[in-house]
């Protein structure tokens, strides 16, 4: 018996054209395999409309094909149900589908689907918000929202924002409470991650898994831009966790509360929360098609990557000693000079 499958298509999500999809799709779709019908996406929220409806139709698959707002539209719409999600990713980012290891390419992608390998993941909720990549709150929640008033899309106008903003985003403090107790953090963002990385092969927590239970809690401290740029490159060389500005730790479920409301993202989209904020995982929540091809370990960093990290951070750690002892010789000098002034 053949399975049922719909693909929704965002035509407005990220940058490629998707005009072609539906001749992709019938040309590399196994149809000995499946009934499928392509529907496209008109307004905000409709993906998530046509997704209830296929899952009370009793549909087996519905596909995603955009990026990673219309993934999540799509996903929160059959969690804890028996139909599964596929993804084409077509979006900016696509971070969900790299963290998946699915092929970028639209006909390789529909050729995973033809495998049609189901697995039982996680996916978490910030408030009442489903996220199945990333979820958080500072700096990397507000240049999602200076992402979505630009109303561009595309990796370059997210990079614009990050050097734009960040030179001005001051850090925010945070009480996070969880399984083990409650502590106290001066932070430039945190982030409760179910996937690796935020998209574009940017790892924010690159031992994160979707099949433990648990949610990689990532605090980035304050930083100087002498150190931005180790950050930045240790999170494409999926070697931030070993950065001495990043905590990292699992939890199942944890509570924030912070000074004052402002701006939360799951999954990239931005929306606005007060002090409080509550995180928390699923355990085998959604049914999600994966690769059966993929090798898990390009996840890891390399060699190369790994000694970059080390080298770049030992320097930064030579550095930080270097400002230590100069600011401990400064407060010396200052306190003679005032005895002798007395």
């Amino acid at each position: 018996m053949k399975k049922k499958i719909v693909f929704i298509i965002n035509l407005t999500s990220g940058t490629s054209d998707k005009t072609i999809m539906p001749q992709l799709i019938n040309d590399y779709l196994d149809k000995d395999k499946f009934e499928y019908e392509i529907v496209t996406t008109q307004y905000p929220g409709h993906a998530s409309e046509i997704s209830t409806k296929a899952k009370n139709d009793g549909v087996d698959i519905v596909v995603a094909v955009g990026g990673d707002g219309t993934v999540n539209e799509v996903a929160r719409s059959i969690v804890h149900s028996q139909t599964a999600l596929g993804i084409i990713p077509s979006g900016s980012g696509n971070g969900l589908a790299r963290h998946l290891l699915l092929p970028m390419n639209a006909k390789k992608a529909i050729e995973i689907i033809n495998e049609c390998e189901i697995h039982e993941l996680d996916y978490g909720i910030i408030n009442e918000y489903p996220f199945f990549c990333t979820c958080g709150m500072g700096f990397d929640a507000f240049v999602s929202m200076k992402f979505a008033e630009s109303g561009r899309r595309g990796p370059i106008t997210y990079a614009e924002n990050i050097l734009r903003e960040g030179l001005k985003y001051k850090p925010e403090t945070y009480v996070i409470e969880d399984e083990n107790g409650t502590n106290t953090y001066k932070a430039f963002l945190i982030s409760c991650a179910n996937a690796s990385q935020y998209g574009n092969n940017a790892y924010i927590a690159p031992k994160a898994s979707m099949s433990d239970g648990l949610m990689d809690v990532i605090i980035m401290e304050p930083f100087d831009m002498l150190e931005a740029p180790q950050i930045s490159i240790d999170m494409f060389n999926k070697t931030l966790n070993k950065n001495a500005k990043i905590k990292t730790y699992q939890s199942k479920k944890i509570h924030i509360h912070r000074t004052k409301p402002g701006v939360i993202h799951y999954d990239g989209d931005p929306v606005m929360a007060g002090e409080d904020i509550d995180v928390e995982i699923k355990p085998k929540g959604i049914k999600i098609i994966i690769n059966p091809f993929a090798n898990k370990n390009t996840r890891k960093p390399n060699a190369l990557q790994n000694a970059v990290s080390d080298i770049m951070n030992e320097i930064s750690n030579v550095r930080e000693d270097i400002v230590r002892h100069r600011d401990a010789t400064y407060r010396i000098i200052g306190k003679g000079n005032k005895k002798e002034n007395e």
